[in-house]
């Protein structure tokens, strides 16, 4: 993208502010991990959000998961994780898919729009504790496809769960 995704304009906030106003209400505790540029990030976060600083973030992405997988609470059951690139999932779906978890408890919940996965996935705390013991050239990803028979697929509306941006001209389509 060539600038932090976090700070990036979204709906009259930043990307990163956007999702914590979403997450906050429904999520506690919520944590935010922050790697490059921690300090400007930072700022634009505001109180209620745990902040936890990934020093390994150049390592890859997986190790700022895996440092707020160890954030959590010991008494965690699960928690629910995404990326400060996909801000455009709506609180509605939100709803529904921590609905479905907590209804159905899976060892893994992740929103479907038709036929494609996308963000936030919900996880429980056997499968936390894999993410955590991965190394970090591997992905969540891989740890995740090996539940498939485990995972709960929640179909919804919002085509923002599928909302990836990591160019500028998907950011212009965003806007």
């Amino acid at each position: 993208m060539g600038r932090d995704k976090a700070l990036l304009a979204f709906r009259g906030t930043t990307f990163l502010e956007h999702l914590i106003a979403v997450l906050l209400p429904r999520i506690d505790p919520l944590v935010v991990v922050l790697g490059h540029h921690a300090d400007l990030i930072r700022q634009v976060i505001p109180s209620g959000p745990q902040v936890v600083v990934n020093p390994d973030y150049k390592r890859g992405m997986l190790t700022s998961l895996q440092a707020g997988i160890r954030a959590l609470p010991t008494t965690a059951k699960s928690a629910l994780f995404t990326l400060v690139d996909h801000p455009a999932v709506a609180a509605e779906t939100l709803d529904l898919l921590i609905g479905k978890y907590e209804k159905t408890k899976p060892l893994i919940a992740i929103p479907r729009y038709g036929e494609r996965r996308g963000h936030p996935v919900i996880a429980a705390c056997t499968v936390l504790d894999e993410i955590v013991a991965s190394p970090p050239a591997s992905s969540a990803k891989e740890v995740i496809r090996s539940h498939r028979d485990e995972t709960l697929f929640v179909d919804v509306d919002d085509p923002g769960i599928l909302w990836d941006i990591d160019l500028p001209a998907e950011y212009d389509k965003l806007r």
